[in-house]
């Protein structure tokens, strides 16, 4: 598998305060509570920090001989274009529905690298068809393809690029005849816990779907070369090579950040629990055009 950009690191954040000796029984009682099974979540950060070394943020776009299942890289009938779903009567879009308004605006990027290739995630941002996706998936790249989810294929060109945060934007030579440009949203109100969706195409499995929560926010990671990524999502909704990209969306079906990355303390590459996105107000240069709307 070959990646299209570098490793990072996370950053710890500052560790509290060690506490002052205990009183035996004290001892004790902190003991148990300090087991295994309750052990604080900043203390499990720090121990991994410190017992594994460097938790590395795999850059998630994988090459494009990679495992693809299905193989032909068109869209399921579900993600054909369509009306998007409204909120029902009762609450929030379901993820279902969510999944039907957003996934025909969400493409394949394969790019064409020296030597090799890779494939990541974009998604549509406007009437223009700009799209919008992860710098190192189209980093050093000699010609890129944009894959539609109606199969519709176009070749494109950076037309806008921040390698500080890891974002780009493409120009399509051509689009399908039904465009779909996704909704953005206000990244400025977003809150830890808030749900989330993520679509892209992990491992070549096109437009797939999961759910999870904000995790963190402001979270920052250090390249190799002491670049950082500051002010990331932190998200538990799974993601794996080939997510990179994609859009990160809340309960209303809009987008609030594009991934970049996952944190991953083995060489395996796979997704661990904690994944990273630049809030989509970053990506455009201020808190997003949506209307800020009531806190999720």
């Amino acid at each position: 598998m070959q990646w299209a950009g570098p490793e990072v690191s996370i950053i710890p954040e500052p560790g509290p305060t060690p506490p002052a000796p205990a009183e035996p029984q004290k001892a004790a009682d902190q003991e148990k509570r300090d087991s295994p099974g309750t052990k604080p979540v900043a203390l499990r950060r720090r121990d991994l920090a410190v017992g594994v070394g460097v938790v590395v943020l795999a850059i998630i776009a994988t090459g494009v001989l990679a495992f693809r299942a299905g193989g032909s890289g068109g869209a399921p009938a579900g993600a054909r274009p369509s009306a998007a779903a409204s909120p029902s009567a009762s609450g929030p879009p379901t993820t279902a529905q969510i999944y039907q308004a957003v996934a025909p605006s969400v493409v394949t990027i394969q790019t064409t690298l020296p030597g090799g290739g890779a494939t990541g995630t974009g998604v549509i941002a406007n009437q223009a068809g700009l799209i919008l996706t992860a710098f190192h998936v189209v980093k050093g790249g000699t010609a890129i393809n944009i894959i539609y989810a109606d199969g519709t294929e176009s070749a494109a060109t950076v037309s806008g690029s921040n390698a500080e945060m890891d974002i780009a934007t493409l120009t399509p030579a051509a689009g399908p005849d039904v465009l779909v440009p996704a909704v953005m949203g206000n990244s400025g109100r977003i809150a830890v816990g808030n749900d989330v969706v993520a679509i892209g195409n992990p491992l070549g499995l096109t437009l797939s779907t999961t759910t999870g929560v904000i995790s963190g926010l402001n979270r920052t990671a250090a390249n190799p070369d002491g670049t950082k990524l500051t002010g990331l999502i932190q998200f538990d909704a799974a993601v794996n090579p080939g997510s990179s990209g994609g859009p990160l969306i809340n309960a209303r079906g809009e987008v609030i950040g594009i991934v970049v990355a996952l944190a991953n303390p083995t060489p395996a590459g796979t997704f661990v629990g904690i994944g990273f996105a630049v809030p989509i107000g970053a990506a455009l240069g201020s808190t997003g055009p949506g209307e800020p709307g009531p806190a999720q």
